[in-house]
């Protein structure tokens, strides 16, 4: 098995989550998205954002408007609609009970075997002569 594929459905797992969060602190520039994702070392690429942003409004979730630039052309920036900011609410739900439930298990592993190591000690007589 492949741990880079593994951590890549991981990362796509939570693509969504990570943009509507960007999009909800504030309307947001798609290149200002993939720069957000960038520095919190989740790379995204134009052809993975671009997609998804258009099926986030499609879906009716985002809402955008264009604002013209003084160095090209107008510039779409994106927003949350009161139905994405609902749809943002129940991925945070999901994202905190899943994060939870994953870092029990994770530490209940950990529990799991500093107890092993404490019982495989105590088989061991502490002076070795007796």
């Amino acid at each position: 098995m492949n741990i880079e594929n593994t951590a890549s459905q991981m990362r796509k797992g939570v693509l969504e989550f990570c943009i509507l969060s960007i999009i909800k602190q504030g309307e947001a520039y798609p290149s200002d998205i993939i720069e957000r994702m960038k520095s919190a070392n989740l790379n995204i690429l134009e052809g993975t954002l671009y997609p998804l942003l258009t099926r986030l409004k499609n879906a009716e979730f985002l809402t955008y408007r264009w604002i013209e630039s003084n160095s090209g052309p107008p510039r779409k920036y994106f927003s949350l609609t009161e139905k994405g900011a609902a749809f943002y609410k129940e991925l945070e739900t999901t994202w905190n009970e899943l994060a939870n439930a994953v870092k029990e298990l994770s530490n209940a592993e950990q529990a799991h075997s500093d107890e092993q190591i404490s019982k495989e000690g105590q088989n061991f007589p502490e002076n070795p002569t007796d």
